[in-house]
C-alpha cells in the first residue's frame, strides 16, 4: 500500500509535505529558530502557569482565549484590544484559517515569490488556486509591479511577506498601501520576522485603521523563543475575527498552550533581551560573506541569503559533511542561513571556507 492506493484527491496527487530536514549536527542553522534557550526565570514562570491548569484538564478551554488575546492585544498596541486579535497553533494555522474564511474552491490566492513555501501548500489545503507571482531579479518588489500583478489576476486573497522569507527583506511600505489600494480582496501582511527588521522599518499594523479588508499575522516561535509552544496570531479589524472563528475548530488552542504563551508574555522583556544579539551576528554574516565576494540579500529577519556560485544542492551538503546545516530552499544558486550565536556564526564562516 502506498499512498497512490488511497482515494486521496487529485490535486494532492504527486505533491509533497512541508518539512525542512531533521538531522544531528552540530550546528543547525536551517529553521530560523531563535538561537538563544529560554531564561531560567521564564521557565519557571511557564511551569508555575501550566501547572495550575493541570488540576482543570478535565475541562475544555476558553474557547475565545479571550485572556490571550487581550495579552497580545498589549503587546502590540496600536490601540488594539482583544477583539483585533485572533491566536491559534502557530501562524501557519491562522492562516490556514484566514484562506478557509476566504479563499476556498472557485477563489484564489496570489503571492510573490521567492516567498514562504507553505502559503502556496496552504492554498492547496484548504482548495484554494495558488497563483505565483513574481518578484524582481534581485528580490524586490516595487509598488508598480505589485500593483500590476494583482490587477491584472484579481485574487480574493494576496500575500505579502515582510520580512519576506527566504530573502529576509522587509518591503517598502508603499508596496502595502498600493496593493491595499487596489487588492479586490482580503490582503494578509505576514510578519513573523518583524521583531528582527532594522531600527526604522514600518509594521503594516499602522495601517489598520480604514483598512478592514487588511489582516497582520505574527508569530511567538521567532524572537520569543516559543517555536515549540506554537502560537501564533493575527492583528485585524473585529469582523475579520468573527469571520475566522467560523471555521476554526472549537477549543483549538489547549489551555497548557494559552497559559504557557501568556506566562512567556508577561516576561517579553526578558525573551526578547537576546534580539540585538542575533541582529548582530545577522549582520556580522552578511558583511562577511560579502568582504568574501558573495552575493547577499538584504535582511530584516534572522537569517540571511547567499549566492554560493554554483550548485547549492553540493555547498549545502559540504557545509553538512563540516558539521553546519543551513536551508536549501530550491532557489537555484542560493543558500539561506539563520543567524545563531556567536559560536555558530563561527562554525558556520569556518565551514564556508
Amino acid at each position: 500500500m502506498t499512498i497512490d492506493d488511497l482515494p486521496i484527491r487529485d490535486d494532492l496527487r504527486g505533491t509533497s509535505p512541508y518539512g525542512a530536514p531533521q538531522l544531528e549536527v552540530a550546528v543547525r542553522l536551517n529553521t530560523n529558530e531563535h538561537a538563544f534557550a529560554v531564561p531560567d526565570e521564564v521557565v519557571d514562570a511557564i511551569a508555575k502557569a501550566v501547572q495550575a491548569e493541570l488540576r482543570d484538564l478535565n475541562r475544555y478551554p476558553d474557547r475565545d482565549a479571550a485572556a490571550l488575546r487581550a495579552d497580545l492585544a498589549d503587546y502590540l498596541g496600536h490601540g488594539l484590544t482583544a477583539a483585533n486579535l485572533w491566536a491559534a497553533n502557530g501562524s501557519n494555522e491562522v492562516q490556514q484559517q484566514l484562506l478557509q474564511a476566504f479563499g476556498g474552491p472557485g477563489r484564489t490566492a496570489l503571492g510573490f515569490g521567492p516567498s514562504y513555501s507553505m502559503h502556496p501548500i496552504l492554498a492547496a489545503g484548504t482548495g484554494t488556486r495558488w497563483i505565483g507571482a513574481l518578484r524582481d531579479p534581485d528580490f524586490g518588489l516595487t509598488p508598480a509591479d505589485a500593483v500590476a500583478q494583482v490587477e491584472q489576476h484579481r485574487p480574493d486573497l494576496v500575500f505579502l511577506c515582510s520580512p519576506n522569507n527566504p530573502t529576509g527583506t522587509a518591503l517598502d511600505p508603499a508596496v502595502i498601501d498600493a496593493v491595499l489600494a487596489v487588492a479586490p480582496g482580503m490582503v494578509l501582511v505576514d510578519e513573523a520576522y518583524f521583531e528582527y527588521a532594522r531600527p526604522g522599518t514600518r509594521s503594516a499594523l499602522g495601517l489598520l485603521p480604514g483598512h478592514p479588508r487588511l489582516v497582520v499575522t505574527r508569530t511567538m516561535s521567532k524572537a520569543f523563543g516559543f517555536a515549540g509552544g506554537r502560537l501564533g496570531y493575527l492583528a485585524a479589524d473585529p469582523a475579520v475575527v468573527d469571520a475566522v472563528q467560523l471555521v476554526r475548530l472549537p477549543y483549538h488552542l489547549s489551555a497548557l498552550t494559552q497559559a504557557a504563551a501568556r506566562a512567556a508574555l508577561a516576561h517579553r522583556d526578558a525573551l526578547l533581551a537576546t534580539v540585538d544579539a542575533i541582529k548582530e551576528q545577522r549582520d556580522r554574516i552578511v558583511a562577511e560573506l560579502r568582504a568574501r565576494g558573495f552575493r547577499v540579500a538584504d535582511s530584516d529577519a534572522n537569517f540571511v541569503l547567499f549566492e554560493v556560485g554554483g550548485d547549492q544542492r553540493t555547498v549545502w551538503r559540504r557545509l553538512l559533511d563540516n558539521g553546519v546545516l543551513v536551508r536549501d530552499v530550491g532557489l537555484s544558486g542560493w543558500l539561506r542561513v539563520t543567524a545563531g550565536t556567536p559560536a555558530e556564526t563561527d562554525a558556520f564562516l569556518g565551514a564556508l571556507s
